[in-house]
């Protein structure tokens, strides 16, 4: 009897070993899993970093650089139509571009803010992306503020294009991306030991100027990120933010960084460092001024003001696991317009001037080819670029979708495929959602936000076992 006991709790004892060996079997996999990170896709733009360097402080890197961008001679101006090819006649304002180069393990991220309209062209990336990538640069967010007075930058060295009427506005699109490139490589070579914080506040100061429903989504979020040395000193300021910068009266022919511009001095003077502001998902939002804050200097340092008291209160730190990880997807859509038609032509180079809208037929001829850039900083961090205009439900719905304590979307990122409207938006119609200003086929922006989550879990490893979205 007593045989048969101690078998049977023998039994017992290595039926239970066997079982906490399977578990232990399954922890080690997934620690595995996990200690090894999210891999970098076949058409992601570069590897993902995990430093293991026992100096906390080599692993996360922060430099910043900027350059003067204004035009130095008279050129068309960009944002509105009626303005047609009228030329600039001055400065109110200067243009910068401001770069940072963000170095998280072994990889790099470079953040670009401009104080021009839209997104660098096609043709620009391209030149853009060649020359950092020899640095290792393989990260990248070029952004414009979407200014509605900054110059023209489309046009080309082709007869029709540009070239013999506006040579001078040929040479200026030419030369923009090696100042681009300068800064870039500059806030490269400028990478110190760094840390971060990042905070947030919702503001009353936007509005939707799309819809007529009384429910009018806005996203009033304004976040800052702040980059501190070692000691804890700043070194920079990103900041965030969502509305139209067109306060300057569109009559007013003179180059001018808007509200963004501002806001961006102000921050400066008080801190001493550069501020790099990026637009967020503006294509159906406004600026909402209060009552004598209406033009761009006070609306701006109004902002500013905010940007100060939350840059006070952000707490920085050495991200515990500094890593960057990137995708980038490009999509061809249909487009609800005619880009072959010359009627379509016509009409188009009527609202604007012809060598522009030759310039944007001959991108759009065979369908709108916006991109998507995903990036996640840390673990922590996710940003969303987008090459146009994208309404503000886009960034609002990927918040509340991404499992991640910040979730950012850059607008008018890495190009410009104009207004990005949500399908309910596109139903109503009107300036933004139309055909006409929003060419691209419905649901598309649906469709890129979709990939960008999914793109986001992926980069952080959630889905290990699955093939990537095509």
């Amino acid at each position: 009897m007593m045989r048969k006991q101690n078998k049977r709790r023998l039994g017992l004892i290595r039926s239970s070993l066997g079982g906490w060996t399977l578990v232990a079997l399954c922890l080690l996999v997934t620690t595995a899993r996990a200690d090894k990170g999210p891999s970098a896709s076949a058409d992601s733009p570069g590897p993902v970093a995990c430093d293991s360097s026992n100096d906390p402080f080599s692993s996360f890197k922060v430099g910043v650089a900027q350059r003067d961008i204004t035009p130095g001679k008279p050129v068309p101006m960009w944002g509105y139509g009626a303005r047609h090819d009228r030329l600039s006649g001055g400065v109110l304002d200067p243009l910068r571009v401001k770069a940072l180069v963000i170095e998280a393990g072994q990889a790099k991220l470079a953040i670009v803010g401009m104080d021009l309209g839209r997104g660098p062209t096609p043709a620009m990336m391209d030149r853009i992306r060649q020359a950092i990538a020899l640095k290792g640069i393989a990260n990248v967010l070029i952004c414009g503020s979407h200014t509605h007075h900054g110059p023209v930058i489309e046009l080309t060295d082709q007869p029709g294009f540009g070239k013999g009427k506006f040579d001078d506005a040929v040479a200026y699109a030419k030369e923009l991306p090696e100042r681009i490139i300068a800064a870039i490589l500059e806030a490269d070579a400028n990478r110190r030991p760094a840390r971060l914080g990042v905070g947030s506040r919702d503001l009353g100061l936007n509005r939707n100027r799309h819809t007529k429903r009384a429910d009018r989504p806005t996203d009033p979020r304004l976040t800052v990120i702040r980059f501190d040395g070692q000691d804890g000193s700043p070194l920079a300021v990103l900041v965030h933010y969502t509305a139209h910068p067109v306060l300057t009266a569109a009559d007013v022919l003179k180059f001018s960084a808007d509200y963004p511009g501002s806001l961006q001095a102000m921050v400066e003077k008080e801190l001493k460092v550069p501020c790099v502001f990026i637009q967020g998902a503006a294509g159906d939002q406004s600026a909402n001024p209060p009552d004598g804050k209406r033009d761009p200097k006070s609306y701006g340092e109004l902002l500013g003001a905010q940007v100060l008291e939350l840059t006070r209160e952000i707490a920085t730190t050495v991200p515990r696991r500094p890593s960057v990880a990137g995708k980038i997807d490009r999509f061809t859509f249909t487009t609800r317009v005619d880009f072959k038609s010359s009627i379509t032509f016509l009409l188009y180079a009527q609202s604007f001037f012809p060598e522009l809208i030759r310039n944007f037929f001959h991108e759009f001829e065979s369908g709108v080819r916006p991109e998507v850039t995903t990036v996640v900083l840390n673990g922590e961090l996710a940003i969303v670029g987008l090459s146009g205009e994208p309404f503000c439900q886009h960034s609002l719905r990927l918040r509340q979708r991404a499992y991640l304590p910040w979730v950012l979307v850059f607008g008018y990122c890495n190009g410009h495929q104009l207004y990005f409207p949500t399908i309910e938006a596109a139903s109503e119609g009107g300036y933004g959602a139309d055909p006409r200003v929003s060419p691209i086929a419905l649901g598309a922006g649906e469709t890129m936000i979709d990939r960008a989550l999914i793109n986001i879990y992926r980069l952080l490893g959630k889905f290990p076992d699955e093939p990537a979205a095509e």
